[in-house]
């Protein structure tokens, strides 16, 4: 008698969760042998955890992330120069919480931006918000947003972000306009959220690609100090037909 309005109650909560786990209880007969406690805590369970994936694809979605990736399917068997120590300490998350930064550096083809993504990805899944930019793109983004006047809203949304994702950087000179703009963002997450930076520059080189050298200076002292660096090498593992690597 009581489990229709009991679903509908439950629907009316939002609790998707609890009604299918409610369900399948209802289908099995060994459930009934376990205690109230016990089955209430099958329902709980199931609700986190419908929840806790319904935030992460929706964290996952915003995130944009130019590739599918995971850590899981990272090839560490391949003379790429990966540090699977590191990866693995990454993948923890514990840097995030801790406002650092990963550099990953490597010829164009050996998978900077696939581990990038994959580590932006496990962010994800640990609860954080990412959001993944081609460095070109980025700095296109900020003109832009000074342009129609939300410069300001632009600067806060990328502040709130815990891991901000930058591919592909310093792969032309960064301008004048481009060094004030990096300067902003850089100095708004010094301390209070995390970069990865890839780049076909190894991190001693970024330096002269700045218009400003003043400007330049502050910048790598806040992207650059108590970061991790991943330098990648080997060849090419982008496929010729489709452009993917990995």
């Amino acid at each position: 008698m009581l489990k229709h309005p009991t679903i509908e109650k439950l629907a009316n909560m939002g609790l998707t969760g609890m009604i299918r786990a409610l369900e399948m209880q209802s289908q099995l007969q060994e459930v009934h042998t376990l205690s109230f406690e016990d089955r209430l805590a099958l329902l709980i369970d199931a609700e986190f955890s419908e929840r806790d994936t319904s935030q992460f694809t929706k964290r996952l979605k915003a995130a944009k992330l130019r590739d599918n990736a995971c850590i899981e399917d990272i090839d560490f068997k391949a003379n790429r120069g990966i540090d699977k120590r590191l990866v693995a300490q990454l993948s923890g998350g514990q840097w995030i919480k801790d406002h650092r930064n990963v550099l990953i550096t490597g010829k164009t083809g050996v998978g900077k931006t696939y581990l990038a993504c994959a580590l932006g990805q496990k962010a994800c899944r640990l609860g954080h918000t990412v959001l993944y930019f081609r460095a070109p793109r980025f700095f296109q983004e900020l003109t832009v947003a000074r342009l129609k006047g939300n410069y300001q809203s632009t600067l806060a949304r990328l502040k709130r972000t815990h891991l901000l994702i930058l591919d592909d950087f310093a792969l032309v000179p960064v301008t004048e306009e481009q060094c004030r703009d990096m300067l902003e963002v850089a100095d708004d997450r010094s301390g209070a959220g995390s970069f990865i930076i890839s780049s076909q520059l190894p991190v001693k080189d970024w330096y002269q690609t700045f218009a400003n050298a003043t400007l330049a200076d502050a910048i790598l002292d806040r992207v650059v100090h108590g970061s991790y660096r991943l330098d990648l090498s080997g060849p090419t593992r982008r496929d010729p037909e489709h452009g993917k690597k990995e």
